[in-house]
């Protein structure tokens, strides 16, 4: 192995290459252009649509969610709504603050493959407030 004075540009190299070989390295899938929230913990967006999604088996169910187009960066992701009914409470171009859902490593959890954000704001207001009935939502 070439340890000498003029070895560096080598080393380097070498080094580039077995990184491959370090499980941690290798798996680690998220660099800091691929999460939407750029490092943050909440993101504020506006709602572009209501949906439904289909829960994975061997549930079957339809999960609200909606999408929401983040401020910070434009980037569009999918947000689930906690809680019974709490889609009433949220319409179009309503601003939304969301999180993490709380899957393992940033993932997404339960029966919704692909959705990794929950809505936990609605114009400022909370939405399991809303959903208990606590609060009103504010006439924008």
């Amino acid at each position: 192995m070439a340890n000498g004075k003029y070895a560096a540009r080598k080393l380097k190299k070498d080094r580039q290459q077995r990184r491959w070989s370090d499980s941690d390295y290798a798996r680690r899938k998220e660099g800091p252009g691929e999460d939407p929230f750029e490092g943050a913990p909440q993101a504020r967006g506006i709602v572009l649509e209501k949906i439904g999604r289909e829960a994975k088996q061997p549930n079957s169910a339809i999960r609200k969610c909606v999408r929401v187009q983040l401020i910070k960066n434009g980037k569009a992701v999918t947000a689930f709504l906690p809680g019974d009914g709490a889609i009433s409470f949220i319409d179009e171009h309503d601003e939304v603050t969301i999180a993490g859902i709380g899957g393992a490593q940033g993932r997404s959890k339960g029966d919704l493959p692909g959705v990794n954000y929950k809505v936990e704001k609605v114009n400022g207001v909370s939405l399991i407030e809303l959903v208990r009935g606590n609060a009103e939502k504010p006439v924008r």
